[in-house]
């Protein structure tokens, strides 16, 4: 697959009908001008040694070279390899709670935005493991499939939202379900299911869910984001809160009772994480406990640089119009090239 590795360069092509059009118009300046002294085919005539085609080919040849010499800056790739190796790690399923219930702010900066932190720094501490994502609100969705590519994943955490799940409510069961279905069948590789919610409006049976799990030998660890105070939820694109039917405004608690006995069921922990590190540094310690075995993985070696050979042909078209004189030469006059 044809691709640029720094595509902005690209730009400077604009650069390229600038130039023509330039030279367009200093060619039909100079001829208004020579007009002025008389006929231009008879001027010709008194100019023997001028070759306007041979400074039109000189041009071409220059701004060609300009244009390969622009792409090869931008880094011209084609093809893709990949290959497979094998690591010693473990698979670690994250299903990270989307509702619109993680937006309050009982956690700093808000429920959401302290769990993709938190993610984003237990991203940096897996190596040789791989990691999935799972989201869900009223259904579960698999977002990234089992990968050894934490940067993808990373980025993908960056950009969750609420909106990402138009049903709402809180299907933890339901993403249990899917992360079991995502991790692989290796009996020898430590495996965890890795839940962050508010454990609010659970919908569907996540204690039989997380016991199925640990029947499969996949550990359940839950993160309880909020405080069991609650607060209340902001309303998208307004100043004030999300309210019920009868006006009040809504209070989100979390649900820590719910979330221990999920935890339990999954032979994982329970660990509410609030504005300091102590959760983060509980899930590092628990995944240093799983059992690790070789993982196979299929990781992006290399494309291959195309920009050496735009520059060689840039190279050599700048040589042919140096060799190219402006003015016709009575020795090369002989043959008849242009």
């Amino acid at each position: 697959m044809f691709h640029f590795a720094q595509p902005n360069y690209l730009f400077l092509l604009l650069l390229v009908p600038l130039f023509l059009g330039l030279f367009y118009y200093s060619n039909l300046v100079r001829k208004r001008k020579l007009a002025k002294f008389g006929d231009y085919e008879l001027l010709k005539d008194l100019m023997p040694n001028v070759s306007q085609t041979r400074q039109r080919i000189k041009f071409y040849l220059t701004l060609a070279a300009l244009t390969l010499i622009i792409l090869a800056i931008a880094r011209p790739q084609f093809g893709a390899s990949t290959e497979s190796v094998k690591r010693r790690g473990i698979e670690v399923m994250i299903a990270l709670d989307v509702s619109n219930s993680m937006l309050a702010k009982d956690v700093s900066p808000s429920r959401l935005e302290k769990a993709k932190q938190m993610l984003s720094k237990l991203s940096e501490s897996l190596s040789n493991d791989k990691v999935g994502v799972i989201v869900f609100a009223g259904e579960a969705q698999m977002q990234i499939p089992l990968t050894a590519d934490y940067v993808a994943a990373k980025m993908f955490l960056s950009s969750i939202e609420p909106g990402m799940i138009s049903r709402q409510g809180t299907a933890i069961g339901s993403a249990i379900d899917l992360g079991i279905q995502g991790l692989s069948t290796n009996a020898k590789t430590g495996k965890t299911i890795i839940v962050i919610t508010d454990v609010e409006n659970h919908e569907d049976n996540a204690i039989d869910a997380a016991k199925l799990a640990a029947e499969k030998g996949i550990m359940v660890n839950v993160v309880g984001i909020g405080t069991p105070e609650g607060s209340p939820i902001p309303a998208a694109g307004t100043m004030s809160y999300k309210k019920d039917l009868s006006g009040n405004v809504i209070i989100s608690k979390l649900d820590e009772q719910m979330g221990k006995e999920v935890a339990a069921a999954g032979k994982g922990m329970y660990v509410r994480a609030d504005n300091s590190n102590g959760a983060l540094k509980a899930l590092t310690s628990s995944l240093d406990k799983l059992a690790t075995a070789p993982v196979e993985s299929k990781i992006y070696s290399s494309r291959d640089e195309q920009f050496t050979t735009m520059a060689w042909l840039a190279f050599f078209l700048l040589v042919i119009e140096i060799a190219i004189l402006g003015r016709q030469n009575k020795w090369v006059n002989r043959f008849k090239w242009f």
